[in-house]
């Protein structure tokens, strides 16, 4: 019998969970950084960068950047690892992954791009420097399975940096579920002409797990030394994990 996921705050089938979430972000593809310079007031720029500093990626360095999206931090990762090194842009969905290469060739940088699922990566085990993701793990089917993968293809001494929407500082949590459940749905259907899919976003944070249990789960998945960073109150944590 298929076990079964929680897609928002609702409870589907594991072997359905990819094909929602695909259709989610087919349907927001064409909007994405629009929307999220809306809806975090461009702080997610800040969320990035601050990533960045914390990868000790340096140039000549191997990334992997796993549901890359718009490619955001595949092109800072690019500019840092510099023409000796090399950053993987991967995404599990064709649209994005379509919007992502087209903006890096705008930018004038071209890297590898690869269609693919985080629980079945396509590389070799200890081949990378770095392994990010960002805002793409809360949708994963088993994140469990996702982890140990991310960590079988670092390299040891390599790191795994988790970027996602965590657990917001208590006294801050009404305004934080009346922006969530109210404005952002609307914003996405007055931006993106889809509120559904915002729906879905502010439901999928809620039952991530939060930043304690995150940590626990990638030490279960064979990570040392990890640690968290609480950004904007808890609005957004950043994990750091490192394979021995």
């Amino acid at each position: 019998m298929d076990k079964t996921t929680h897609f928002g705050f609702k409870q589907v089938p594991e072997s359905q969970k990819a094909k929602k979430v695909e259709a989610v972000f087919h349907s927001v593809a064409p909007k994405y950084d629009l929307m999220n310079d809306l809806m975090s007031a461009g702080l997610h720029r800040l969320w990035k960068r601050f990533t960045i500093e914390m990868s000790g990626v340096k140039p000549g360095s191997r990334v992997l950047d796993v549901a890359a999206g718009s490619g955001d931090l595949t092109l800072q990762f690019a500019r840092k690892t510099g023409p000796t090194g090399v950053v993987w842009q991967t995404d599990i969905n064709d649209a994005m992954l379509r919007v992502g290469r087209d903006r890096l060739l705008d930018a004038g940088v071209i890297t590898p791009a690869a269609l693919c699922d985080a629980e079945r990566l396509p590389f070799p085990s200890d081949y990378f420097d770095c392994v990010s993701v960002a805002f793409g793990l809360r949708n994963m089917t088993r994140k469990d399975v996702a982890l140990a993968e991310m960590r079988r293809v670092l390299k040891p001494g390599g790191r795994l940096l988790v970027l996602e929407f965590s657990r917001v500082w208590k006294p801050l949590a009404p305004v934080y579920d009346a922006y969530s459940f109210k404005l952002l749905p609307l914003i996405g259907k007055l931006v993106a002409k889809d509120a559904e899919s915002y729906q879905y976003l502010a439901e999928s944070i809620r039952v991530h797990p939060a930043q304690q249990e995150l940590k626990t789960m990638m030490e279960c998945a064979g990570l040392a030394r990890v640690e968290y960073f609480n950004l904007t109150a808890g609005v957004v944590a950043l994990h750091r994990g490192f394979k021995l």
